[in-house]
C-alpha cells in the first residue's frame, strides 16, 4: 500500500514536470507569435527572385527581404528595386525597377529613355546597373497620372513590364528591396541609382 502511495506520488510529479515543460514550451511560443508574427506581415517580408527578368542584379533563386513599412511615409523613388503584385492578376507577384514617377511622361524611343515633367526633360543614364542599357526596345509613351508608375526589368530583353502590360498603379507595391540575403556569397544591402 505504501508503495502504490509512493509510485503515485511519483507519477504526480512526472505529470506535473511534463505539464510544467510543456506550459513553458507554449509561452515562448506565443511570445515569439506575438514578436514575430507583426514584424513579419506588416514590416519586412522575405521573397525570392524567381525567372531572369532582373538579370544580371538579381538571379533566380535569390532571397530577398522587402521593406513593406517605408512607403507608407515616404513614396517610391526612380531606381528603386521593388516587389509588386501584377497589376493584371494580383496574386502574382513581380520584381522591378521603377523608372517613371507620378506626373511624368515616358518615351522609349531608338532604345533611349526620355522623361519629362513640365520644363524639366532627361534621357536616363542606365550604366551604372545595366550591362547594355541600349537594349531598352519599344516605340512608347505613356503618361502618368498621380498614382501611377512605370517600371522595368533589368534584363530588358526578356523581361515582362510596363511596356508590355501598362503603367503600375500605387496600391499594387508591396515594399522597397532592401536585403540580399542569399546566395550568401551575394549578400548585400540593396541601393538605388543616383540620376
Amino acid at each position: 500500500m505504501e508503495e502504490d502511495i509512493k509510485n503515485n506520488d511519483k507519477n504526480k510529479d512526472t505529470i506535473k514536470k511534463y505539464l510544467s515543460t510543456v506550459f513553458e514550451f507554449l509561452k515562448i511560443v506565443i511570445i515569439a507569435a506575438i514578436i514575430v508574427l507583426p514584424i513579419r506581415y506588416f514590416l519586412f517580408q522575405p521573397f525570392i527572385v524567381k525567372g531572369e527578368s532582373m538579370a544580371p542584379n538579381f538571379q533566380s533563386g535569390d532571397y530577398l527581404i522587402v521593406d513593406e513599412i517605408s512607403y507608407r511615409f515616404s513614396n517610391p523613388k526612380r531606381g528603386e528595386v521593388i516587389v509588386l503584385n501584377y497589376p493584371l492578376d494580383t496574386s502574382q507577384r513581380f520584381i522591378k525597377r521603377i523608372i517613371g514617377l507620378p506626373g511624368e511622361t515616358i518615351e522609349i524611343k531608338n532604345e533611349k529613355i526620355t522623361i519629362s515633367k513640365g520644363d524639366s526633360v532627361l534621357t536616363l543614364d542606365e550604366v551604372k546597373y545595366l550591362s547594355n542599357p541600349k537594349n531598352t526596345d519599344g516605340n512608347l509613351r505613356f503618361i502618368l497620372s498621380d498614382n501611377e508608375y512605370f517600371v522595368l526589368g533589368d534584363n530588358r530583353q526578356f523581361s515582362y513590364d510596363s511596356r508590355r502590360w501598362g503603367l503600375l498603379p500605387r496600391k499594387d507595391i508591396i515594399g522597397k528591396a532592401v536585403f540580399r540575403v542569399f546566395p550568401i556569397i551575394n549578400m548585400s544591402l540593396i541601393s538605388s541609382p543616383n540620376y
